[in-house]
């Protein structure tokens, strides 16, 4: 992974008009970022490492900014016209104009800096890559940030993965949380704009304010030219008034298998420093790539310590510079390094019209030109998207499209004929292959609203709703994350990730009963299991107090089309009392949890306990909540677990909230052909907390 060098034939071009003279050096566009520009040249000309010869700009800031003795010109004809040629041309004008001021750069024999991102398309950008190299002259572009010498360093523990404090390269993803103003916006009339009096503008948040994030993480995952980009996915969206994406998440995933997701908005509540999380299988590491900042957090359990170092970074025009004197061997950004970042761009520039947010899901802060809209829990939803590769319609944003779902889990109302949507139906087809995509239940909720599950938390981002899942399937993962194994006696990250395809699903006309055919497909794509799914959901009303709730009934059989399978969990491999793998539920954050069950109370008490029932009653209210689309409201629930299967159970409280009926608790279970492995659990789910002797009571009739 080190930094890409020029077209072998334009390096070499290069070399031979390399001069020890200072290169002169002309500036299209004197206002705006170009002021940047010139305090950069200034700098250079101080060092006597270049000369300011011309200015290009249809508005002359003076001699006081641009500097005495230099000529500002109109166009780049009218510079060529009175003679000069300088042999560094630098571009720092709106997106639209960088191919054709490219194009006439590079016809005057200069090289050429050319600001971020180099062209409006990827068509525009293949042009002048091409032009470039028949041209022979260097073309830098204005990704600064991958002039930092953090990124020097990373590619470094990834070339000899022995030196790397954080393993193997297993995941990038890119954070921005930034403020953007209506003045912003009002400020010139491209910005905001996909698309101008016919000119293509893509200046989204992703392409534009944000651009240094997605190049950086594209950068350190090693996708460089436009070819080490295997596919992406754009879900885009805005808060502010405008056409292009201000709130936005890009997934993708390298040649080399690499997953990249940049979750990015304009819409936060305050400004944070983006950063770049470099996931290993032995830790990881964070780049703030503004401040060239880099914390690296190795894995606790192989003795590593947390280190944080700060690193210079190489300026791009100054690299450019001593690349054409001879004194530096390759550019850090050669227009070749950014392809990828324009297979990215093409793909928001030619996805559809970003997504509109209601205003009902925006706070407007400020007044006038600082008026800005907030997103509420955007930084939430940000951090979850890039811990567990997805999207905001996945994660349930209120303000986003409808998640992957087949239809809703429905309570029918005897009396009206009319069913109560309690949960939420998912195929799993957007969930990331680390997390084993799978079909679940998500949004469960009691009669009364009180919203009782999460999916893809930050905490355990492959925990998804309500369903069955296995962490050793014949040595496949069903269950997500990373496997514990009894050679290594710890979890390690391994490319042993399952998935569960639906094959037919079948939901009863008023929604109550769900009838699926599933099949469990392993790393090497053969089908291990097949699964008979039956999922149930009736009201009831019950007890002197006249509770009302409904009951989950949820029956799964597992069997073997073909070999001998045998289903483990970290249990069976050697994890104290950490047999999980099975019926699961993941819970929201809970308040004031009380776990019991007849014989025992208590989180440590009830896990691992084989008993008829198991309760939890709680004050659910998750940080997510507000991501719901159906609405719903924090509250008090009593959930109640039955089983006659004799299976353990599987709690958590204190760590993160969670049950589960534990299938291979100690040993394994084998499912032979002809000899299916089938289990049941029903759960009652009923507003407010009841007392044991309530709860007693319902278990008793309905345990049954």
């Amino acid at each position: 992974m080190a930094p890409m060098t020029e077209n072998p034939n334009l390096a070499a071009a290069n070399r031979a008009t390399r001069t020890v003279d200072a290169p002169t050096i002309a500036l299209i566009g004197l206002n705006g970022f170009g002021r940047q520009h010139l305090l950069n040249i200034h700098r250079l000309v101080k060092l006597g490492k270049a000369r300011l010869v011309a200015g290009v700009s249809s508005n002359d800031p003076g001699a006081d900014i641009r500097g005495e003795g230099v000529p500002v010109y109109a166009t780049l004809g009218e510079m060529a016209a009175a003679g000069i040629r300088p042999s560094i041309i630098i571009a720092s004008t709106p997106i639209n104009t960088h191919h054709d001021l490219a194009l006439q750069a590079l016809d005057l024999g200069a090289d050429l800096y050319l600001e971020k991102p180099p062209t409006a398309t990827l068509e525009q950008y293949e042009d002048l890559l091409q032009a470039a190299r028949q041209a022979g002259r260097l073309v830098q572009v204005g990704f600064q940030a991958v002039g930092s010498k953090a990124l020097g360093e990373v590619a470094s523990w990834f070339a000899e993965a022995e030196s790397s404090p954080i393993g193997a390269l297993r995941a990038v993803g890119a954070s921005g949380t930034w403020v953007r103003t209506r003045g912003y916006y009002d400020r010139a009339p491209w910005a905001g704009h996909r698309v101008l009096d016919g000119v293509q503008i893509a200046d989204g948040v992703t392409t534009n304010p944000l651009a240094h994030a997605v190049m950086s993480a594209l950068h350190i995952a090693g996708a460089k030219a436009s070819g080490d980009v295997q596919r992406i996915e754009a879900e885009l969206h805005h808060a502010h008034d405008i056409e292009a994406d201000d709130t936005s998440v890009i997934r993708l995933r390298t040649t080399a298998g690499i997953p990249v997701t940049c979750a990015l908005t304009l819409c936060s509540t305050e400004q944070r420093d983006p950063w770049i999380t470099i996931h290993g299988t032995e830790g990881k590491a964070v780049l703030y790539y503004t401040r060239d900042r880099l914390e690296i957090t190795p894995n606790p359990d192989l003795g590593g310590q947390p280190s944080t170092i700060e690193f210079g970074r190489v300026d791009l025009l100054e690299n450019l510079v001593d690349v054409q004197r001879g004194d530096a061997e390759a550019l850090l950004c050669p227009l070749e390094a950014t392809g990828a970042f324009m297979r990215v761009l093409e793909t928001v520039r030619t996805s559809p019209e970003p997504q509109a947010i209601k205003p009902r899901f925006v706070d407007v802060v400020g007044e006038g030109p600082e008026a800005h809209p907030v997103i509420p829990q955007i930084e939430n939803l940000v951090d979850r998207a890039v811990a567990a590769q997805s999207g905001f319609s996945s994660l349930g944003a209120p303000w986003a499209s409808e998640p992957d779902h087949s239809g809703f889990l429905q309570v029918p109302d005897p009396a009206t004929g009319t069913g109560q949507p309690v949960a939420r139906l998912r195929t799993g087809h957007d969930i990331s292959p680390t997390n084993s995509p799978r079909p679940f239940l998500d949004q469960l909720r009691t009669l009364g609203g009180v919203r009782v599950s999460d999916q893809q938390p930050l905490d355990h981002t492959w925990h998804l709703g309500v369903g069955v899942a296995l962490q050793d399937v014949n040595g496949n993962n069903f269950w997500g994350g990373r496997t514990y194994t009894r050679d290594h006696g710890r979890y390690i990250w391994r490319d042993d990730h399952g998935v569960i395809h639906t094959r037919q699903e079948v939901l009863s006309a008023d929604g109550s009963r769900l009838e699926a055919d599933l099949e469990w497909i392993g790393r090497d794509g053969q089908v291990l299991l097949h699964e008979q799914r039956t999922v149930k959901a009736t009201g009831f009303t019950r007890g002197s107090g006249h509770e009302q709730g409904w009951i989950l009934d949820f029956t799964f059989t597992l069997s073997a089309p073909g070999n001998t399978v045998e289903l483990g969990s970290p249990g069976t491999n050697g994890r104290d009392k950490g047999g999980y793998g099975g019926f699961f539920w993941r819970l929201p954050q809970l308040d004031g949890a009380r776990i019991l069950s007849a014989e025992a109370e208590g989180e440590e008490a009830t896990h691992g306990l084989v008993s008829d029932w198991l309760a939890i009653s709680a004050r659910f209210q998750s940080d997510s909540a507000a991501l719901d689309q159906l609405g719903q409201a924090h509250g008090p629930a009593t959930l109640v677990f039955l089983s006659r299967d004799n299976d353990p159970w599987f709690v958590r409280c204190a760590g993160y909230p969670g049950i589960g009926s534990s299938l291979a608790w100690e040993r394994p279970v084998t499912v032979r052909p002809g000899e299916p492995v089938s289990r049941n659990v029903k759960v009652l789910l009923s507003d407010g907390v009841l007392d044991k002797s309530r709860i007693e009571q319902l278990a008793a009739h309905y345990g049954k």
